[in-house]
């Protein structure tokens, strides 16, 4: 595990030659691509543990598409993140929203967070995913009471839901991916969406329709409508039909995927050229509008983007020699590999 930021003056600026705002993958792999270059970041995340969405939206779900390692999950894929950044020691300052920003005369930046901690960088990764989120929720007379309990809006441990009673709400590939993957260990499912039509894979929705017809599941065309309480505790939820017909669904546990409402948050007002809520970049340096800032992974946009984690592992390794020449623009550039490099070796800790 990496090293949690320890406890500052909070008057007094962390000298920093990168700040990375994002403790997801990307965010993770750009302080390793820096760390071989022998450069040190700080990483902020407003999430209370890093992962980003990655471990917060799917953590068991599997990933098939990371080089040479065929299946792993998402939250697997963070930790080998991690366990590869250790040498070298970055800071992570987590429960940090950076909430102030400011360009200096001498082109460094003053960055502040919502817990009081100041930055003086010499260059900043955005690598905040689609920004901060929250999720839309079901919206249900006491279901704030029930919310991080008996109501979820995302798995946080598939175990945990090992011979319950199900209700899963929505219709995009959440809803459906964990409808498929939880049907066998549940005493119960039944899936409720608003609409006939799913934005999901077309082949899970055939699953699941295959999984209603053999009577394994129920689904409903509907909406959630009241909480079934007593004594305190969730029961069930009522839902009404497009029909307007009311259907009571015994129920231990509700799970509700409508999505979520992405945000840039104050990274919106510094000034960066933007696209459709995504940061523009060139793909040579992947620097924004302003120089000395650069965006990998899914915050940042050019022609031909794709949205993979993969996409945004390159954008790290060519930001990172981007940043070298941004802060030592005199420094001399050399391609090495961490095959036969000495230096490579020296900075990743391996034995001679």
């Amino acid at each position: 595990m990496s090293e949690t930021a320890p406890t500052t003056d909070p008057a007094a600026p962390i000298s920093a030659e990168v700040v990375i705002i994002g403790a997801g993958p990307c965010g993770l792999f750009q302080v390793f691509e820096l760390g071989l270059l022998g450069i040190s970041a700080q990483v902020v995340d407003s999430l209370q543990h890093p992962g980003g969405q990655c471990a917060e939206l799917y953590p068991d779900k599997p990933i098939y598409d990371i080089p040479a390692i065929p299946v792993c999950g998402a939250q697997e894929l963070v930790d080998r993140l991690l366990q590869q950044i250790k040498p070298f020691k970055p800071q992570l300052h987590l429960g940090h929203e950076v909430v102030a920003f400011t360009r200096r005369a001498d082109g460094r930046f003053q960055l502040s967070t919502s817990a009081g901690t100041h930055f003086d960088a010499g260059a900043v990764v955005i690598a905040g995913g689609v920004g901060s989120f929250q999720p839309r929720r079901i919206g249900l007379e006491g279901a704030e009471g029930f919310e991080g309990g008996a109501i979820q809006y995302r798995v946080k441990n598939a175990g945990q839901l090992t011979g319950k009673r199900l209700v899963i709400f929505g219709g995009g590939d959440s809803a459906l991916d964990w409808t498929l993957e939880l049907l066998p260990r549940v005493a119960a499912l039944t899936l409720v969406h608003r609409r006939a039509e799913f934005r999901a894979a077309p082949a899970s929705v055939a699953k699941m329709h295959e999984q209603v017809s053999a009577g394994r599941m129920q689904y409903f065309e509907a909406l959630p409508h009241s909480l079934i309480v007593n004594d305190g505790a969730l029961r069930g939820v009522n839902i009404k039909t497009r029909a307007g017909a009311a259907q009571a669904l015994p129920a231990d546990q509700l799970l509700v995927f409508f999505g979520l409402h992405p945000k840039l948050g104050p990274i919106a007002e510094w000034g960066l050229a933007l696209e459709k809520k995504a940061l523009t970049v060139d793909t040579e340096k992947f620097q924004t509008s302003m120089p000395g800032i650069f965006a990998v992974g899914d915050i940042n946009t050019y022609p031909g983007k794709k949205k993979l984690i993969l996409s945004g592992f390159h954008e790290a390794a060519l930001a990172a020699f981007a940043i070298q020449h941004h802060l030592y623009p005199q420094k001399k550039q050399f391609l090495q590999y961490t095959t036969t490099s000495p230096v490579m070796h020296q900075r990743l800790g391996v034995p001679d």
